[in-house]
């Protein structure tokens, strides 16, 4: 990673499925328009209750990290 400048973006995704389809679903987004993604980082997890009260779906609070072309 050395002389790379990084830009970021803070992206939210979610999932019923769980935290980590949540973290894949928001990649898998940002990478069809963001080129050199190189990292992420968790920074919010929560959730949607549905009328049961059970969990309805998972959401998390992503920053992405894509390395800024010279």
């Amino acid at each position: 990673m050395a002389n790379h400048v990084y830009a970021i973006s803070e992206l939210v995704g979610s999932s019923p499925e769980g935290v980590e389809a949540a973290v894949d679903n928001a990649i898998a987004s940002a990478g069809s328009t963001i080129r050199n993604l190189d990292w992420f980082e968790v920074t919010q997890i929560r959730g949607h209750l549905g009328d049961d009260g059970a969990v309805a779906d998972w959401q998390v609070g992503i920053k992405l990290g894509f390395r800024v072309e010279k």
